[in-house]
């Protein structure tokens, strides 16, 4: 591994550069949002934990904050212009992935197959479901939760991309953990707060008060996991950079979601 100084580069540069792992991050950072998304968004978790009792949650929250992290990589190794590819990539194969859920799910099944029970232990009783039930109940979308989901994905992952990017021209690429923190609290802030709300304002069960307790609860685990892989994040964008030889700096790059990442290289911010 070479130990040779890392060139800087703008971010207009970093735009029009061909980078060698550039490819399997991206492809990262889609897998873990669909499969985040996709496994763990169905399932309600419950965990005791000592002092402090059960704690339920969505299982989801444990792997989408690595989203984020790998958001924090993408924009540190690689640029904003880059980043926001990534999230467009993200956004709407997170699009095409409920089309197919909604699809498959409504396709008549087989009656053989959907009538087809199985037998599970849940909490030390034994409860049977259909498979067409049990196959909506993991895969079924419902369509506010979905609308919820997307928006808050797209906001808060760039507003995440947005912040890391403005922090290290300010800390001149200096004290890493500061930005991705820093990105990582306002980008799961927006997401939490924009997600809660939209998905559960005025749903039977649900108070102005809870929401807002959930939202706050997700905000600071997400937030707390960013803290606990800082060491990791630390060793990966290390490991990119020196592999790839360089460090991006966006100086003179727009940071419309909208812009085209050529073009928008080519604009002063």
């Amino acid at each position: 591994m070479s130990n040779a100084p890392l060139s800087r580069i703008d971010g207009m540069t970093g735009a029009r550069r061909h980078f060698r792992y550039f490819d399997f991050v991206m492809v990262a950072f889609v897998v873990i949002l669909l499969l985040s998304n996709l496994i763990g968004a169905a399932k309600q978790a419950q965990v005791d934990f000592p002092l402090v009792g059960s704690v339920t949650f969505g299982a989801g929250v444990l792997f989408f904050p690595v989203s984020y992290i790998i958001g924090d990589v993408l924009t540190e190794v690689y640029g904003y212009a880059n980043a926001r590819r990534c999230i467009w990539a993200g956004f709407f194969a997170l699009l095409f992935m409920v089309l197919m859920s909604v699809v498959v799910v409504e396709i008549p099944a087989n009656p053989e197959w959907a009538l087809a029970s199985a037998t599970y232990v849940i909490d030390g009783k034994q409860v049977t479901a259909p498979n067409q039930a049990a196959y909506y109940s993991i895969f079924g979308q419902t369509p506010r939760i979905v609308f919820a989901s997307v928006c808050a994905f797209w906001a808060g992952e760039f507003v995440n991309s947005f912040v890391l990017a403005r922090m290290k021209v300010m800390t001149q690429g200096k004290h890493l953990w500061t930005r991705t923190i820093g990105s990582t609290i306002f980008g799961e802030g927006v997401d939490s707060a924009l997600f809660y709300p939209l998905a559960f304002l005025g749903v039977a069960g649900f108070t102005p008060h809870s929401i807002a307790l959930l939202a706050l609860t997700q905000w600071v685990i997400k937030t707390g996991w960013e803290v606990l892989l800082t060491p990791v994040t630390y060793v990966v964008v290390g490991w990119l950079k020196r592999r790839e030889g360089v460090d991006v700096f966006d100086n003179n790059v727009n940071f419309s979601p909208f812009a085209k990442a050529r073009k928008a290289a080519a604009l002063p911010d």
